[in-house]
């Protein structure tokens, strides 16, 4: 994403958001315990904004997605968006869809590792949410449910189909879309859902400690390697090692690259400068 951009600047008047940054960790909550924490208009698009401004600050290395209360994230607030959209008309209901979307991409595409840390229910567009993050670390409770089916909606939204059967393969992906049942902890972690699984009610503790390590680390050669994971999903094979090798050979001449060399010859941990 560019450094230049012609929006006003970041605020911390965010809707049900809260965002914090410390030693180069954003921790980017949503806040609507009462309701589970259940997405309005706003908040879609106040998370897609944030996103994009953060990806404009360098000082952000990582970012920990979490949720208040007793669960992650129970999907759009079925007052609020499911009731509004049934006055809405195509060119709206277009507009609307495009924007829940345009949120993943900003998850995908932002230059830093996203940390989703799961606790209680992550369903609907919450499971698309976490499903979009880099790493998923989840406690016991953490339960995750597609329900677009249950709805009368096509369970590949927010980029469902895309994402799900490259992180859990076609047979998992095809049975959580099209059925919407719930998944909890120990299947999602045998099935690959679930990057770690953290002790109960440690899962916010575990993303901190992953994102403070991550933050303290090359941060180019992260950037660099989320976006080859993203971008070489569909390639064949020859264009992937052709952007492979472009890609080393400008991380080649970074400083970073200089750094673990002299940092080997004398005997130290590199002091990474993400450059």
């Amino acid at each position: 994403m560019s450094p230049f951009t012609g929006s006003a600047a970041r605020t911390s008047d965010w809707q049900h958001l809260r965002c914090e940054i410390a030693d180069g960790v954003a921790t980017v909550t949503l806040a609507r315990p009462e309701k589970l924490n259940a997405l309005t208009f706003g908040a879609y698009a106040d998370l897609r904004d944030l996103l994009a401004e953060l990806s404009r600050e360098r000082s952000v290395r990582a970012l920990v997605l979490a949720g208040e209360g007793r669960g992650f994230c129970s999907g759009g607030d079925v007052d609020e968006i499911i009731g509004a959209t049934l006055a809405m008309d195509t060119a709206q209901l277009l507009d609307f869809n495009r924007m829940t979307g345009q949120v993943v991409r900003a998850v995908r595409e932002c230059p830093f590792p996203v940390i989703a840390a799961v606790h209680g229910v992550a369903a609907g567009a919450g499971a698309v949410l976490a499903l979009a993050a880099d790493f998923r670390i989840a406690d016991p409770s953490a339960r995750f449910a597609f329900l677009f089916t249950r709805v009368g909606l096509s369970g590949g939204d927010m980029g469902a189909a895309y994402l799900l059967p490259r992180v859990v393969g076609l047979g998992h992906a095809t049975r959580l879309l099209m059925l919407g049942e719930p998944v909890r902890a120990p299947e999602a972690e045998r099935i690959g859902l679930i990057s770690e699984m953290a002790d109960e009610g440690a899962a916010d503790e575990r993303a901190q400690r992953l994102a403070h390590r991550l933050a303290e680390g090359p941060a180019l050669a992260y950037a660099q390697t989320k976006a080859l994971l993203t971008a070489e999903l569909d390639m064949p094979l020859a264009a992937s090692v052709e952007l492979d090798a472009s890609t080393q050979a400008l991380l080649m001449n970074g400083e970073d690259y200089a750094e673990f060399h002299a940092a080997f010859t004398e005997k130290r941990p590199p002091k990474w400068r993400g450059r």
